[in-house]
């Protein structure tokens, strides 16, 4: 590898550092308050300066290459630098930026939302970013900082770090109940439609294994969301396989079979190391494991 020409410019380097974690010019450039150009200028003096390459293009965005990784190193002594000349009222180093994270409508909204505001009130210039998607983790996570995904995820060059479990159960609203019975076991199921996730749509192994329990049922009203599945049921469409910790907060909803139906699934969070070191990433992660542990009975469908 040919010597570099330069000393790398420490501004260089935390361009390096806004695209690696993002995946994106654009994003990077909106977040430093720079353009695209700017961006792909910096990115190209500070690899005339190491001598390489140290991103490459993938699908959706850019991914460092092992140069580009061992310039990150550098790259975070810097920030962390300029960042300790920040602290707050009390002397703490004081956190700021924008953490983006996917997780799946009922994680966002029960889960993710309330470890959210629990970082903003203690980090005002923290912000968080959820976008509520029920898909695989991405191979590529550009944009994102941190995924919540159902079941293990196969990733490359990230972390995939169990979070916490939770249970599916069948549901139907009490006037379903009333006007149909309730059902005896799982084999009387056939006589009962099932409200559930669009079967050809749906991109989540384990939520896909999940209704193989009573194969027999019929598809009633189906979506991609999650709180159109407990709308559905509590408007009698038929029975819901509903995680308990959404269709418990209904008390017109009556869980059926719950020895018989009783699917575990588990949270898995992913995120790139380089990611996880940013302080105000790990901040939200804290928060997310602090709700998931607070509501363990109540993701299991005990309360």
């Amino acid at each position: 590898m040919p010597l570099p020409a330069r000393r790398p410019s420490a501004d260089d380097l935390l361009v390096l550092l806004a695209v690696g974690r993002t995946g994106r010019y654009t994003t990077a450039a909106d977040e430093l308050g720079l353009n695209h150009t700017t961006i792909s200028r910096r990115i190209a003096a500070l690899e005339q300066a190491m001598g390489g390459r140290v991103l490459a293009r993938v699908a959706g965005g850019w991914e460092l290459t092992d140069l580009g990784r061992e310039a990150l190193a550098a790259a975070e002594a810097v920030e962390n630098a300029v960042r300790s000349l920040a602290t707050d009222a009390a002397g703490q180093r004081a956190l700021e930026g924008v953490v983006r994270l996917s997780a799946t409508d009922g994680f966002s909204a029960y889960i993710a939302a309330p470890a959210a505001a629990a970082v903003q009130r203690k980090h005002a210039k923290v912000s968080v970013e959820i976008v509520a998607a029920t898909r695989r983790a991405s191979q590529q996570r550009s944009g994102l900082d941190i995924e919540i995904v159902v079941g293990e995820p196969k990733v490359h060059r990230a972390e995939a770090l169990p979070l916490g479990d939770y249970c599916l159960g069948l549901y139907g609203s009490r006037d379903y109940l009333a006007e149909h019975g309730e059902p005896a076991d799982v084999d009387d199921l056939r006589r009962f439609p099932l409200v559930y996730f669009i079967d050809s749509m749906l991109q989540v192994d384990d939520l896909d294994l999940a209704a193989s329990f009573a194969p027999a049922m019929r598809e009633s009203v189906t979506s991609t969301n999650v709180f159109v599945h407990v709308e559905a049921t509590r408007a009698a469409a038929g029975l819901g396989l509903l995680p308990c910790f959404m269709a418990d907060r209904h008390p017109d909803l009556v869980r059926v079979l719950p020895a018989a139906v009783s699917i575990r699934l588990t949270y898995w969070l992913v995120t790139r190391a380089e990611t996880l070191r940013r302080p105000e990433v790990a901040a939200v992660v804290a928060a997310l494991r602090e709700r998931v542990r607070d509501q363990r009975e109540v993701l299991l469908g005990r309360k």
